[in-house]
């Protein structure tokens, strides 16, 4: 079997080893602690946190207003919202690194829809849909109580 010029292999190999690292970062950026959008690592999918307590709805994120934290990025609509979120970030992000509350209650973890969240007792819970929420809902203090026992597990299962 012929060999190819070193030229071409060590490029070949480079080239490979960048697309590598380029398909992995955004895999590396969603799995773990904070749920974050594949190539942007986003988190929320660029929602910004700060604006579900503030304005009680889901706002898009700027990429002006941005930090890392958790190995994700999050992004925020305004300065303000940006101050806030780097004083307390514990008390605006989501639970369960924000992955799907349903999905960590039952035990395993998914995606979520920006649109499809609550706020109980302070605290910022997100699920992978409306109607993946109803059934969320419908024992809320019960699927809290288990996602809190799941998270740990789900989490390590994440890394």
């Amino acid at each position: 079997m012929p060999t190819l010029p070193k030229t071409i292999s060590r490029f070949t190999i480079s080239l490979l080893t960048a697309w590598a690292i380029i398909l992995l970062s955004g895999t590396i950026a969603a799995a773990g602690e904070v749920n974050a959008s594949g190539w942007s690592g986003a988190a929320i999918d660029g929602t910004d946190p700060v604006a579900y307590f503030t304005k009680g709805r889901a706002v898009e994120g700027s990429k002006e207003f941005t930090m890392k934290w958790r190995g994700a990025t999050w992004r925020f609509a305004s300065a303000e919202n940006l101050a806030a979120f780097k004083a307390a970030p514990e008390e605006y992000a989501p639970q369960y690194g924000g992955y799907c509350a349903w999905a960590v209650s039952q035990g395993y973890s998914a995606k979520i829809d920006p649109d499809a969240w609550k706020i109980v007792d302070g605290k910022l819970y997100l699920n992978y849909s409306k109607g993946v929420q109803q059934r969320w809902q419908a024992d809320m203090a019960g699927n809290i109580v288990k996602g809190d026992a799941n998270w740990p597990k789900v989490r390590a299962s994440l890394n």
